[in-house]
């Protein structure tokens, strides 16, 4: 018989239990149903971003057909609004949905904690929605303060308070004042009449980090971003022009509130036990509520440590809660014990504006910089994790090439981009010089005979005519070169000279690597690795022609480009540290670099290989089953 198991909830945890059990459930006939009010998943991780007009909205909408494509997940877009545990019952306006097993990850929502006037009179930074309607209003804030004639008007038009120096908050904030610069610029507005502000009760930010970190963070924020930064400072109440706190009041019209969280409204429909004043449901170590087929996981769900409080909500907790939930739910219907879910938090990234983030992973402090890097790596491994390249690529592009924020000089022109079908006839051209210089060695005997040392000019036989009236004797000018030892540059002229005379000139191009002294490292690894002996000489000179013939047919149809072009670059810096690289050749170097990006995606085979490799990934990762061709394997994404 069919088991139903129905979640109610596309956030983090929702999207992990579905795709657990959908990955899990081998031969067990089991109905996996999502619901959700919305079409989309949210990255809440990345609100700041569309708040802050780093990216577009769509960098943080992913939709929920192309996350559970190749699936067994049914989606539903329906909005819950009452739960009959009973009867193993949830309902909307308009339907009802039978379940065996219910997973509750509906997530949670902005706790004001009944401060007056908060609700009414200031913004959240907890949905899509909240990000769009938040860069909106700032948008119109600048507007209206550019036409203002009323000074007091106009500073409250311009003063930005963000409430909650946790996460979210600095998040915010830090992205708010990198966007300030342009809109000042934009709405000729001087940076000094701005005003950032972000306050907390709290006596420093970032109260979960190390104080070190922390006071990394509060002093950019002041020195580099201009922020006022008000701590141990208690909100009394808001109106639709000020923020009254314990001893003052701020004029402003943009109050952010990112001050705290508590279960999301639709959990005050469930009638269960709750764990904190947070309204968590109260759940037993294998995430299940008082009712034994009903799970409470993420956000919602109040699992606890071993000292008894509920995790942090926080993304790790709900992937790993609705992971351990969906587990057992499958452990049930197979009739094995359940197993006890832990939390186990790897670290935390912060990151404040564009350019600075503080994080600590694994106990560690990282550099800025790294901690930046970390901040992308971990985007790019859920979305790997839950859409496959077509998610990771569409991150990065917009990260990368559309952000939306100021970029330094080196930014506005890498980040600038072409049609590939522009490159097409390079990459012909391309591929065909190597294809030609591939087969040529073939007809010259590179398959049976060794050449490799007389090519490399390390013969120790090697004559430089195939006879005596042709006989030249070749004299080599410095033209222009950089010495540094670790690396050497050279560009120098062969002339080769017969009978007293100067036949042919030409320009070639060197590259020494680490040369000290007596030591070369280039022509030592030649002669004591590749040419060790006949038979090693044998299996490199081989490797070349298939690599210059497969460069060629990879560059000619455009399959695997980047792949092409990267050998094809690694071979020309080869030739350019052994052998020298003629002038006519030089050409290949940036040929290679141009064609790596996204040349064969044109005109190209990588125009559908690149799609249906993904869909294969994706279709194998979700269900285990590793397939070549399936409904949909072909399909392209955009």
């Amino acid at each position: 018989m069919t088991k139903k198991v129905l979640i109610v909830g596309a956030g983090y945890a929702g999207i992990e239990a579905a795709l657990t059990l959908n990955k899990k459930k081998k031969k067990d006939d089991i109905e996996i149903t999502l619901i959700d009010q919305n079409p989309y998943h949210t990255l809440l991780t990345e609100l700041h971003e569309v708040a802050g007009n780093r990216i577009s909205e769509e960098g943080i909408r992913i939709p929920l057909e192309s996350i559970f494509k190749y699936t067994d997940v049914n989606l539903v877009m329906d909005e819950i609004t009452s739960f009959d545990f009973d009867h193993n019952k949830v309902s909307s306006e308009k339907l009802t949905y039978d379940y065996d097993y219910l997973i509750t990850a509906m997530g949670s929502t902005p706790n004001y904690f009944d401060i007056p006037g908060l609700d009414e009179h200031t913004f959240t930074l907890w949905s899509f929605d909240d990000a769009v309607r938040v860069r909106e209003h700032i948008k119109n804030c600048f507007i209206l303060a550019g036409q203002e004639k009323d000074e007091k008007e106009k500073k409250r038009l311009l003063t930005f308070v963000v409430s909650g120096a946790g996460f979210t908050g600095v998040e915010m904030i830090g992205e708010l004042a990198v966007w300030v610069k342009s809109l000042c610029k934009e709405h000729n507005i001087k940076r000094d009449d701005v005003r950032l502000i972000i306050i907390d009760m709290l006596p420093r930010i970032l109260n979960t980090l190390g104080e070190k970190n922390a006071t990394k963070a509060h002093r950019y924020l002041e020195k580099k971003l201009k922020v006022e930064v008000m701590l141990k400072t208690k909100i009394t109440s808001a109106t639709d022009h000020s923020l009254i706190y314990d001893g003052g009041e701020i004029d402003t019209k943009t109050i952010i509130w990112c001050a705290g969280i508590k279960a999301c409204d639709d959990a005050e429909e469930c009638d269960l036990a709750r764990a904190n004043r947070q309204n968590r449901i109260k759940v037993d170590d294998f995430c299940r509520t008082e009712n034994q087929n009903v799970y409470a996981v993420g956000d919602i769900g109040g699992l606890a440590d071993e000292d008894g409080l509920p995790y942090a909500a926080m993304v790790e907790n709900a992937l790993q809660t609705a992971n351990g939930a969906a587990e057992n739910i499958l452990n049930v219907i197979r009739g094995k014990e359940q197993k006890k879910v832990t939390v186990k938090f790897h670290g935390t990234m912060v990151s404040v504006g564009n350019y600075f983030c503080v994080s600590e992973i694994m106990g560690k402090s990282l550099p800025v910089w790294l901690s930046i890097l970390m901040k992308f790596m971990v985007n790019m491994h859920y979305l790997w994790e839950i859409t496959g390249f077509r998610g990771v690529s569409r991150y990065l592009y917009h990260e990368v090439l559309e952000r939306r924020q100021r970029k330094i000089l080196i930014e506005k022109h890498w980040s600038t981009r072409i049609q590939a079908w522009w490159l097409t006839p390079l990459r012909l051209f391309l591929g065909g010089m190597w294809l030609y210089e591939g087969l040529v060695k073939v007809a010259d005997g590179w398959f049976n005979t060794p050449k490799l040392a007389a090519f490399l000019g390390m013969a120790s036989d090697a004559s430089s005519a195939a006879t005596p009236s042709a006989a030249y004797v070749t004299r080599i000018d410095d033209v222009f070169r950089i010495k540094t030892g670790l690396i050497n540059f050279f560009i120098e002229t062969e002339t080769r000279i017969a009978g007293g005379e100067d036949i042919i000139a030409q320009h070639f191009s060197r590259i020494e690597f680490f040369h000290f002294g007596d030591f070369n490292l280039v022509p030592w690894f030649l002669q004591n690795v590749v040419l060790a002996n006949d038979g090693v000489a044998m299996f490199f000179q081989i490797l070349v022609v298939i690599l210059e013939v497969l460069i060629g047919l990879m560059l000619l149809g455009g399959a695997f480009t980047f792949i092409g072009s990267l050998i094809s670059f690694g071979l020309t810096i080869m030739f350019l540290s052994s052998t020298g690289l003629y002038e006519k050749s030089w050409w290949m170097v940036f040929a290679s670099i141009a064609t790596m990006g996204g040349a064969g995606r044109a005109f190209g085979l990588d125009y559908y290989l690149i799609p249906y490799l993904n869909n294969v990934w994706e279709n194998f990762w979700k269900n285990k089953k590793f397939r070549l061709f399936f409904k949909g394997s072909l399909d392209r994404f955009d």
